[in-house]
């Protein structure tokens, strides 16, 4: 029997039938996502800080925040949703 380990990068793991096949690179359209999201989430929540320091009008801190809070809010359901 040989042993497949599933963290090694060098080799990719084949698709068996209870998992469906990935793309040709081994990245699914939601870890694009995913990350994404996590960037948009770091950016805005930047802009927001930079908008702390620079004593810009309230509607940036709302904006940037509510920007930051529906991003981080999709990638909670999104997590939620696939552990079922």
């Amino acid at each position: 029997m040989a042993h497949t380990d599933p963290y090694r990068l060098t080799t990719a793991p084949t698709p068996t039938a209870s998992a469906p096949a990935e793309g040709p690179s081994g990245v699914t359209g939601g870890d694009i996502v995913r990350t994404l999201l996590w960037t948009v989430v770091v950016i805005s929540a930047v802009a927001n800080t930079v908008a702390s320091y620079g004593g810009v009008s309230t509607w940036v801190h709302l904006s940037c925040g509510t920007v930051t809070l529906l991003a981080a809010t999709t990638l909670v359901v999104r997590s939620l949703r696939g552990r079922r």
